[in-house]
């Protein structure tokens, strides 16, 4: 399997979106495997703040210059904040997934949403199934 950085402190999704629970609020973006098998990453559309999101529902796309991919919720809950800056810059999801390239902050409504991600060791064997 390829090399991928899968921090050990965060949570994923099987639609490989990463979780980060800080004070009640998720920090949301996709992993280093999602922005590798896309590629160039040049548009993404995410929801404004205060728009509901449901765990397991599309909340936005990301385009990149080989394909269009949904958006999965990793949690429900209410968006508080939206990364503004991907707009003029979708590149630092390549550059930075797991800090600067972030989408999301969301209001955490069932911490069993957030404990039923799977953790790094899990979504490890996950992709190297996937990739077999």
């Amino acid at each position: 399997m390829a090399e991928y950085d899968i921090p050990d402190d965060l949570r994923y999704t099987e639609q490989d979106e990463w979780a980060r629970l800080e004070d009640g609020r998720v920090l949301v973006g996709i992993t280093d495997y999602a922005q590798q098998k896309l590629g160039d990453i040049v548009f993404v559309d995410l929801p404004a703040p205060k728009t509901r999101i449901d765990q397991g529902s599309v909340f936005g796309a990301i385009e990149s210059v080989k394909a269009v991919s949904e958006l999965y919720a990793p949690v429900s809950g209410r968006v508080i904040e939206r990364n503004e800056e991907l707009a003029e810059r979708p590149e630092m999801v390549n550059e930075d997934c797991y800090g600067d390239g972030w989408f999301l902050t969301v209001a955490l409504e069932d911490e069993e949403e957030y404990e039923s991600l799977l953790d790094a060791t899990a979504y490890r064997k996950f992709l190297e199934e996937r990739e077999e």
